[in-house]
């Protein structure tokens, strides 16, 4: 083949829908194709003279606009628009010189008829492609099938370590105690003749009365058998039962990886949110939370090595925090004693909507009952410092804006707290609508349930039909666009720790969570969580059953995507963030993206058209 036509090829199948082809066709493929070039400014798709065509863009861009001329889309690298083989009621022009394969109608029409999974791409509804996208994403069983799912090599989380044969054993136990392992490898070259575990070093040397000047070969197992490091964790769990040993060292080819153990394969079950959860309210001490605390980023980490989706993730992770907070309470009230009045402990944001993700900033306040007095508040404030400090201390950090119960403007009776929320509804100031992600989203995470139900019951009837406010918080909710763009310089943060990134957060998953916000407050609906916000509100009025089912898609999979970016970085050692540099996605996941990123534009335009004077209240 021609050396141009395999670079052809070779962009074919690095695209969606063409990387759907099988090779033999990929390989025929290219030479049917035509090439266009396009300069800056010129009408898309190009005017044919000789067949119908459809165009996937090698290089440039494109801007597709609806007839009022608003932009609606941009194409870049590896899209596909139908051009003559389809229809559409959108007006584009190239905003960059592009260069253009076109494929024959004729030719896409033949391969859709004879490639299922190629046709899926044209035949299929947005909410299949992002269904699917899902469940690409997730690829595994989440729970219990953990041990099924993870291989062995994502439980190494250091570097192996060893000690020649000839080291004396006395030095060969100081090198286990200084890097705290519970077995050591014995490495010849780079060859492994040995391990070493704490039971030999006791009743080997020890219990035997061995001089510990000894060499370390004298005591060591030898003919050790390894396990590859592509295995499942059920497999390597039953090797070891096979073997009768608690360690199995992980080879990748002639390398040694390090060692896996029982402990580490058992801590796949214990690290999940239901035994966290249960040592939690063991705990007798801040230390010991802050332990148990430790091990969150673990669980974030397994869980999406596990496939679950991020809303598993967020569910497991805000029980932790919660967790964390009552068993804080508990501690704080055995220290000062019992409170002089009822009171709710409420979280509010990403806790409260169950949607946390590892350690995550704090959001909460303090809801005093009537009979609580002026006086009754130095007790208050005591117990919201204990747990805000707590918290602190297992790595949640504090609110950067002081929503937190120690602050005293959070922490008020039930009559100031109504007067608080009336004022935000009533006059909706920009400070009431940036606290509306805080306090309109609001759960009982201890106390009496309902000194909180009270208010959200009156909040409700103000906020149903409320235009004026409603007008307000969609501006609000209006506020972070996604960079449908994406891909192009143009649209990605510049300069700085980020430079040449997007937030995922910010750009993806804060705008649904703020449209479900205003969808279920215009119906009075009480759901805080942001699914269960969509699937209530959906059909109404607000917003149409498609729009909130393409909305709950759209935030599953950029939800999950971001869940699995900060499993890797925690899995690497960093600190988890929102930052996404294009280049790291595959070219099916920005398509995918861009398909999530559609749906919120289009859902906020529909928003934008239903309260269109917000902007000039």
């Amino acid at each position: 083949m021609d050396i141009e036509l395999v670079e052809i090829r070779d962009f074919l199948a690095a695209h969606s829908p063409f990387d759907a082809l099988p090779p033999e066709v990929l390989d025929r493929l290219p030479a049917a194709l035509g090439v266009r070039y396009l300069r800056r400014g010129s009408a898309f798709p190009p005017p044919q003279t000789a067949g119908r065509f459809a165009c996937l863009l090698r290089s440039g861009a494109v801007e597709m606009r609806d007839a009022r001329g608003e932009l609606v889309d941009k194409l870049g690298e590896g899209d596909l628009h139908s051009g003559d083989c389809g229809e559409g009621d959108t007006s584009a022009v190239a905003a960059e010189d592009c260069l253009l394969y076109l494929v024959p109608c004729d030719r896409l029409e033949q391969l859709r008829r004879e490639h299922a999974q190629f046709a899926r791409h044209f035949d299929s509804s947005l909410v299949d492609r992002l269904r699917r996208a899902i469940d690409t994403l997730r690829h595994s069983p989440a729970g219990g099938a953990r041990l099924l799912s993870v291989e062995v090599r994502s439980l190494i989380t250091r570097p192996p370590v060893f000690v020649a044969p000839g080291t004396p054993i006395r030095d060969a136990a100081r090198r286990m105690a200084a890097a705290r392992v519970s077995s050591l490898l014995i490495l010849e070259g780079e060859a492994l003749v040995g391990l070493v575990t704490d039971r030999d070093l006791r009743s080997r040397c020890l219990a035997a009365g061995l001089d510990p000047a000894r060499p370390v070969r004298e005591i060591m197992t030898g003919n050790v058998q390894t396990i590859p490091a592509s295995t499942p964790g059920f497999g390597a769990l039953m090797r070891m039962t096979q073997l009768n040993v608690h360690h199995l060292p992980v080879s990748e080819g002639e390398r040694i990886l390090g060692v896996v153990t029982t402990t580490d394969l058992l801590r796949l079950e214990s690290a999940s949110a239901v035994f966290l959860v249960g040592d939690v309210h063991k705990a007798p001490d801040l230390a010991a939370l802050e332990a148990i605390a430790s091990r969150v980023p673990e669980l974030h980490v397994q869980l999406a090595l596990a496939g679950a989706s991020a809303r598993n993730v967020g569910e497991a992770v805000s029980a932790v925090a919660d967790a964390l907070t009552q068993r804080l309470i508990a501690l704080a009230e055995a220290e000062l004693g019992a409170p002089p009045a009822a009171y709710a402990w409420v979280a509010g944001g990403s806790q409260a909507r169950r949607e946390q993700t590892s350690h995550g900033d704090q959001d909460n306040a303090l809801i005093l009952a009537a009979d609580a007095t002026p006086g009754d508040d130095a007790y208050f404030a005591s117990l919201a410092r204990f747990v805000n400090d707590g918290l602190a201390a297992c790595g949640f950090t504090r609110c950067p804006g002081e929503v937190m119960a120690s602050n005293p403007k959070w922490r008020q009776p039930v009559a100031q707290w109504e007067r608080h929320f009336a004022g935000w509804i009533e006059t909706p100031e920009p400070m009431a609508l940036m606290l509306s992600s805080v306090f309109f989203d609001l759960r009982v995470v201890h106390g009496e349930a309902s000194l909180l139900q009270g208010l959200q019951e009156a909040n409700l009837a103000r906020t149903k039909g409320n235009g004026f406010f409603l007008a307000r918080l969609a501006d609000n909710a209006l506020a972070n666009r996604p960079p449908l763009g994406f891909f192009r310089n143009l649209v990605l943060i510049r300069g700085g720790e980020h430079d040449r990134t997007f937030n995922l957060k910010l750009k993806g998953v804060v705008p649904i969570v703020d449209l479900a916000r205003v969808h279920a407050l215009a119906e009075g609906r009480p759901e805080i969580n942001t699914i269960e916000r969509l699937r209530a509100a959906a059909g109404s009025a607000t917003v149409s059953a498609q729009g909130a089912e393409n909305l709950e898609d759209a935030f599953e999979f950029v939800s999950t995507l971001r869940v699995q970016h900060q499993a890797r970085q925690l899995r690497a050692g960093l600190a988890p963030d929102n930052f996404i540099a294009p280049e790291a996605l595959s070219a099916l996941d920005r398509s995918h993206l861009k398909d999530a990123f559609g749906v919120i534009a289009t859902m906020q335009q529909t928003l934008e058209s239903r309260y269109p004077f917000g902007r000039h209240y």
